[in-house]
């Protein structure tokens, strides 16, 4: 085993901030999660062009307290051409799925995609938030994984850049009738101490390559940052810049066929795809 490589940047340099505004289009990018909210705005490449802002996750969190709660965090920062979000749960054609963190009641089947489009006032994209982080990070070759570790643990699996169906491994039986969330989320951190949950992290990985056989596995989130032990050469620990900075590849319309489906836009079409915001088309539900 030998210590893992660090991955903090994507193609373009994605993850730099700059000290200029750079060229647009400008995508506001937010990544929800579980303990805290974080934002930037990024310029056509994925690369920062302020540092970002943070503010904790409000609870309990409703739709209508969330959508409040990202109103005050991008009120500060410049204009933008559009919007990514990732969301710590599973979603699906803009709406939640599930929503772990905040409870499902509310969250089910909520439009959250057309809801911070409407109160932001730009077009918006949301997508889970590992899937996010895994697109700022990925280098589009054979299988990669993604695992973030922060409140839970979010996953992503990519096949030659392709999204695979999202697995949501977070709530399945990782070990001793653990979940992954359980066994290797903050809580467990807190609770049996760092180099317990360093132990706890390898067999996480030890189970998740006999479970997938990937070529590369990524470890992102807030806690990759308190990984001490060796890791396997395979395996990498991630910036969690990438959360915001993925969202750029949200707007790149070969990526959002792959995640949406539908037809994909004329080839002469997708630059001006790239370059010009989608004008908003209807409203919002009102948030609960």
């Amino acid at each position: 085993m030998t210590k893992a490589q660090r991955t903090n940047t994507g193609k373009h340099g994605a993850g730099r901030t700059q000290t200029s505004p750079g060229r647009g289009p400008h995508t506001l990018a937010i990544d929800i999660g579980g303990t805290g909210l974080k934002a930037s705005i990024l310029d056509r490449y994925g690369r920062m062009i302020l540092e970002p802002v943070h503010l904790p996750t409000p609870y309990p969190c409703t739709p209508k307290v969330l959508l409040g709660a990202l109103s005050k965090l991008t009120a500060s920062l410049p204009d933008r051409d559009r919007i990514s979000v990732g969301f710590p749960g599973v979603v699906r054609a803009g709406h939640v799925v599930t929503a772990p963190h905040f409870g499902n009641k509310a969250w089910r089947g909520y439009p959250l995609e057309a809801a911070v489009a409407e109160r932001l006032q730009r077009p918006a994209r949301l997508l889970n938030d590992a899937e996010v982080q895994g697109l700022g990070v990925i280098a589009r070759r054979g299988l990669e994984v993604v695992l973030t570790l922060g409140t839970g643990v979010g996953s992503a699996i990519f096949a030659d850049g392709r999204l695979a169906p999202h697995l949501e491994l977070a709530h399945h039986p990782l070990h001793n009738g653990e979940t992954y969330n359980e066994y290797a989320g903050k809580e467990a951190l807190h609770r049996h101490g760092k180099k317990k949950w360093n132990r706890r992290v390898l067999k996480m990985i030890e189970v998740v390559e006999s479970l997938l056989n990937y070529d590369v596995l990524y470890l992102g989130g807030g806690n990759a940052r308190q990984i001490t032990v060796d890791l396997p050469a395979n395996v990498r620990t991630a910036s969690n810049e990438n959360g915001i900075t993925g969202g750029v590849h949200l707007w790149d319309e070969v990526v959002w066929h792959n995640v949406r489906g539908g037809n994909r836009p004329p080839t002469g079409q997708k630059k001006r795809h790239r370059q010009q915001a989608t004008p908003l088309r209807s409203k919002a539900p009102t948030p609960a």
